[in-house]
C-alpha cells in the first residue's frame, strides 16, 4: 500500500507540472498570515505589502492562482515572498539560478517536488513559533515522563527474576496508566507536539534534499550538520495514523511516553542551533517557491521577466490583470503622475490594479503578466477598496483619509513609491473632494514617487493637466445594443458620460431622464445648478 501511494504521488507531481494549481483544502489565509506575522520581525526586508494594499488588490486570490506547492514550507514561503521584498537584486539572482536549474533538469526538479509532496501540508503548524519564540511549557514534568516511560521496561525485565509477579503488575499497570496519561497530556500540549512533528519531518526532508544535486545543495548540507540527528526521533512523532501500522506505532509511543521525551531532546537541539534551523527552513522555502514561480511562467500565455532600471518611469507592453479570463491588455507609459478617467465599468480600476499587481509581481516573483515590463525598484501602496470601520467608529471618509495618509507618510521618506488610488476622496462632497484631491496630487508631484489615480471627476483632469498625464477608457451606448466597452486605453481625459443614457436604456420614467439631462446641460454651460 505504501509503495502504491508513493507511485501515485510521483505520477501526480509529474502530471500537474505546467498546469494551474488545483484548489486544496490547506493553505488558509489565516494560517499563512499567522506564520508570516511570526516571521516578519526576523525578515528585515526593505519593503512590505501592508494589509490595505494586499486586500485592495485581492492578492490572496493571486497567491492561490500561483500556489503550485506541495508542502506548508513552500506555501508559507510563497506567501511571505509576495508580502515582502528587498530593493536589490540578490534574491533575484538566487531564485533565477534555481529556476534555471529546474528548466535544465526536469527529473531533478521532480525528485525535489516529490520530497516536498511526501512532507505534505499542515495548516497552523506553528513551526515559526518554534523557531522564533521561547516555549517553556513543554518542559513541565520531563523527569516524570522519563520515569513513566521506564516503568514498563522495568516491569518486563522483572519477569525474568524471582519478582516476576510484581514485574507483571508493574508492566500492566504502567502501560495502562501511560496510555491514559498520554492522552491527557496530548490535550494540553498537543499543538506543540504537532508543531515539533512537522519540524522533525521537515528536517528529514532537508536531509533527503541535501543528497540531490541542486544550486542550494551545499548550503543546505552545511546548515543541516548540527541538526542531522533530529530525524532519528521522527518515529516518536508518528501519531494519528489511519492504518493498523500507524495505530500500532501510536500505541507504542504512548506506552513509553516517547513523544514527550523526544520533544525535550529535539527542542534543546533546535534551541542551541536556532539560526541554522531558521536558515534551513528559509532554504527549503526558496527551493519550493522557485518551483511555483517556474510553473507560473509555463502556464501564463504571455509573461516576461521584468527589467529593473534607474529610470524614473514605468514602461510596459500588453499588461493584463492575472485574475481575469480573456483580459484585454494595454500599454503602460508612466512617466509622471497619471489620472485615469472614464465611466463606471469602463475598465479604469482594473487597469490601475493590473499595473499595481505587476509592480508587486515584478519585485517578488520576478515575473509579470505582460510582454515587457521595466521599472525602478520601490514600495507599492494602494487606497482602493476603502470601507467603514465599525469597530474603530470611523466613517467611510475618515477611513479613506487614514488610508491616504499612510501613503503620504511613506512618500515623505523620499524612498521610491508607486501609489495607486481609486476614486480619490469619493466619501465627501464634490467641491471639497476636487479641491483636496488636486492638492494631494500636486503635493505628490513634488516627490520622487509616482501616482496612478482613477477618478470620475472630469474637473481634476482640467485642473491638473499641466502636472499630470491623462488617459481614459470609454464606451459606446446605443438603444439597440445598450452599452458596450472595449476596455482599450486611450490618451487624454474622458469626454463621454454614460449615467443618464443608461437611465434611459433601463426604462426609467422619461420625465426623470429629461429633467436630469436638462439640469446637467445647464450646469455644464453655466457652472451652476438650476
Amino acid at each position: 500500500m505504501e509503495l502504491r501511494n508513493r507511485q501515485k504521488l510521483k505520477n501526480q507531481v509529474r502530471s500537474l507540472w505546467g498546469k494551474w494549481p488545483k484548489s486544496r483544502r490547506f493553505d488558509s489565509e489565516k494560517s499563512l498570515k499567522k506564520a508570516y506575522e511570526q516571521l516578519k520581525p526576523y525578515l528585515k526586508k526593505d519593503s512590505y505589502i501592508d494589509d490595505i494594499t494586499w486586500n485592495d488588490l485581492d492578492m490572496y486570490t493571486v497567491f492561490s492562482l500561483i500556489n503550485h506547492t506541495y508542502s506548508s514550507i513552500g506555501s508559507e514561503a510563497l506567501y511571505q515572498r509576495l508580502r515582502s521584498y528587498d530593493l536589490n537584486d540578490q534574491d533575484q539572482s538566487k531564485i533565477e539560478s534555481i529556476i534555471h536549474f529546474y528548466e535544465e533538469h526536469p527529473k531533478q526538479r521532480e525528485k525535489i517536488q516529490f520530497i516536498f509532496a511526501q512532507l505534505g501540508k499542515q495548516d497552523n503548524n506553528s513551526v515559526m513559533k518554534q523557531l522564533t519564540e521561547e516555549n517553556k511549557k513543554t518542559f513541565f514534568h520531563f523527569g516524570l515522563y522519563v520515569l513513566l516511560g521506564s516503568l514498563p521496561i522495568i516491569g518486563l525485565l522483572l519477569l525474568f527474576t524471582p519478582f516476576a509477579p510484581y514485574g507483571l503488575m508493574i508492566a500492566i499497570s504502567s502501560l495502562l496508566f501511560n496510555l491514559v496519561y498520554s492522552q491527557i497530556n496530548k490535550m494540553s500540549i498537543g499543538s506543540e507536539l504537532l508543531s515539533m512533528s512537522y519540524l522533525v519531518q521537515s528536517i528529514s526532508s532537508a536531509k533527503k534534499l541535501s543528497q540531490i544535486n541542486h544550486p542550494l545543495k551545499e548550503e543546505l548540507a552545511n546548515h543541516l550538520k548540527p541538526l542531522k540527528r533530529i530525524p532519528l526521533f521522527s518515529f516518536a512523532f508518528r501519531m494519528g495514523g489511519n492504518n493498523e501500522g500507524e495505530i500500532l506505532f501510536d500505541y507504542l509511543n504512548m506506552f513509553f511516553m516517547l513523544p514527550f521525551i523526544s520533544y525535550h531532546f529535539v527542542y534543546n537541539r533546535v534551541k542551541k542551533n536556532k539560526a541554522e534551523a531558521f536558515k534551513l527552513w528559509e532554504l527549503l522555502g526558496d527551493l519550493e517557491s522557485a518551483a511555483a514561480i517556474s510553473n507560473l511562467r509555463l502556464v501564463l500565455e504571455d509573461a516576461c521577466i521584468p527589467q529593473f532600471t534607474n529610470q524614473e518611469d514605468v514602461r510596459a507592453e500588453n499588461v493584463y490583470h492575472p485574475l481575469i479570463n480573456y483580459p484585454v491588455d494595454n500599454p503602460v507609459k508612466w512617466t509622471r503622475n497619471t489620472l485615469v478617467s472614464g465611466s463606471n465599468a469602463s475598465g479604469k480600476s482594473t487597469y490601475v490594479k493590473s499595473v499595481a499587481i505587476n509592480c508587486i509581481l515584478a519585485q517578488t516573483l520576478y515575473t509579470c503578466t505582460a510582454s515587457s515590463f521595466s521599472l525602478k525598484r520601490g514600495h507599492v501602496l494602494t487606497s482602493m477598496a476603502v470601507e467603514d470601520d465599525i469597530i474603530e467608529g470611523d466613517s467611510y471618509f475618515i477611513a479613506e483619509i487614514k488610508s491616504l495618509k499612510r501613503i503620504l507618510s511613506q512618500v515623505k521618506t523620499d524612498e521610491r513609491c508607486y501609489c495607486f488610488v481609486d476614486e480619490i476622496l469619493k466619501g465627501t462632497n464634490t467641491i471639497e473632494r476636487i479641491a483636496a484631491s488636486a492638492s494631494i496630487i500636486k503635493w505628490l508631484d513634488d516627490s520622487s514617487s509616482l501616482a496612478f489615480v482613477a477618478t470620475h471627476d472630469i474637473e481634476l483632469t482640467e485642473l491638473l493637466k499641466d502636472i499630470c498625464d491623462n488617459v481614459h477608457f470609454q464606451e459606446s451606448v446605443t438603444n439597440e445594443k445598450g452599452i458596450n466597452f472595449d476596455y482599450t486605453l486611450r490618451k487624454g481625459p474622458a469626454k463621454t458620460r454614460n449615467a443618464l443614457k443608461l437611465l434611459e436604456i433601463m426604462d426609467f420614467p422619461q420625465s426623470v431622464v429629461s429633467e436630469a439631462i436638462k439640469k446637467a446641460s445647464h450646469f455644464e454651460q453655466n457652472k451652476a445648478w438650476v
